[in-house]
């Protein structure tokens, strides 16, 4: 078995970490609920009447660095269980929190989702409630079995099984990479070049933006795309020290720069200039936005925070559930009587209202917490009472 050299940090726990990922988390709900009110044309069919550009922009700008952000973190974490409890020890972890849910909720949350989608379509097409298949010709949510949103989910486990076997092999087969990563990492143009596997990975889809298609068997530019990230999160970890630093240091830095990427890619597609130019500039805003992400995170949410605390702990539960339901109140407010903003304002309050409802009654406390997040939470009454020291 290969040596490893421990890890740079010092045992304490990343709380910073964890309210990135709380957030993160909390942008999908944003992100789903704003690709119902979206001008331009995207993979979901269910569409709201009331449309606006502050949904396209709301849609780009968070597709550009949530779920690289997201490859880039499950990566750091692996790589902490692999240091300190093996490749076994990951692999266990990881289908214990990974594994097992994906196979307990899947099929709910694939029926539910699929239900919703056709409640919406019904209403879009017939005006009135249904489950009418025939509404459209082709749902991709229904066609066939697929991970739908728990894609994130499944390709983030094959990355660990696939971390846990290749943890096996000499590191100094890997070490050069390493190096290399960590090296651009440190260049102010360093994102440049890391964005040209997410281009060669991207530029046979549509604006040359890759879309995650759901499959059980993704084809090989998602893996590619995504593991990029992934491997960068396995190197961040062994060289935290340095490059934590550094994206504190330089937040600010990566924030105008993305956003100068993000002008770019709008200008020129607003020109219609070459459709690789566009997609090449977005790209980078996914390194540099993400690392304007770490950076700001552990700038001003270094320790536990109560707010933020709490949606790290709800956050996984949220991931799960918060889908269907985007969509069901998007069926719900259709042909109301309000704008797009107030419309994607009410639904974002009400899944999110939602999601931290269920969790606080029937997560946190129970079986289903223990299950995502391997612990669970005492309920207020008892936690004072075993700090009385009442049995």
């Amino acid at each position: 078995m290969s040596e490893h050299p421990p890890p740079a940090d010092t045992g304490t726990r990343l709380h910073a970490l964890d309210n990135l990922r709380a957030l993160l988390m909390w942008l999908g709900i944003v992100l789903h609920v704003e690709a119902i009110y979206a001008i331009q044309r995207l993979p979901n069919a269910w569409r709201d009447e009331q449309r606006t550009l502050v949904a396209d922009v709301m849609v780009s700008s968070i597709h550009a660095f949530r779920m690289p952000a997201f490859f880039i973190l499950g990566g750091f974490f692996a790589a902490l269980l692999v240091r300190s409890r093996g490749p076994e020890g990951l692999l266990r972890h990881r289908l214990m929190r990974l594994g097992l849910p994906f196979v307990l909720f899947w099929p709910l949350l694939w029926l539910a989702s699929g239900a919703a989608a056709l409640l919406f379509m019904n209403r879009m097409v017939l005006d009135q409630w249904g489950l009418d298949t025939d509404v459209v010709p082709r749902l991709p949510i229904l066609d066939s079995p697929n991970t739908i949103h728990l894609w994130f989910l499944w390709m983030l486990l094959w990355f660990c099984v696939a971390t846990a076997a290749l943890w096996r092999l000499p590191r100094a087969w890997f070490a050069p990479m390493e190096s290399a990563l960590a090296w651009l990492a440190r260049q102010p143009w360093g994102s440049a070049v890391l964005a040209l596997p997410l281009l060669a990975a991207s530029a046979a889809y549509p604006n040359g933006i890759l879309a995650p298609a759901g499959d059980f068997l993704p084809e090989w530019n998602e893996w590619l795309y995504h593991g990029c990230f992934f491997a960068f999160g396995l190197m961040l970890h062994g060289r935290q020290t340095e490059l934590f630093a550094q994206f504190q240091r330089h937040w600010a830095g990566y924030a105008v720069a993305g956003l100068a990427c993000y002008l770019i890619a709008t200008a020129v597609n607003l020109r219609q200039g070459p459709v690789l130019l566009t997609a090449y500039a977005y790209h980078c805003i996914s390194w540099l936005w993400s690392f304007a992400a770490i950076g700001l995170a552990l700038r001003l949410v270094p320790s536990r925070h109560a707010v933020l605390g709490y949606l790290s702990d709800s956050a996984y539960w949220v991931y799960l559930l918060h889908y269907p339901l985007t969509i069901l109140f998007g069926a719900l407010l259709f042909e109301q009587p309000l704008s797009a903003l107030t419309k994607m304002a009410i639904n974002i309050a009400a899944t999110t209202l939602v999601c931290l409802g269920s969790y606080e009654l029937f997560v946190r406390h129970g079986w289903i917490s223990q299950l995502l997040n391997g612990k669970r939470h005492p309920r207020r009454g008892r936690q004072a009472s075993r700090e009385h020291g009442v049995t």
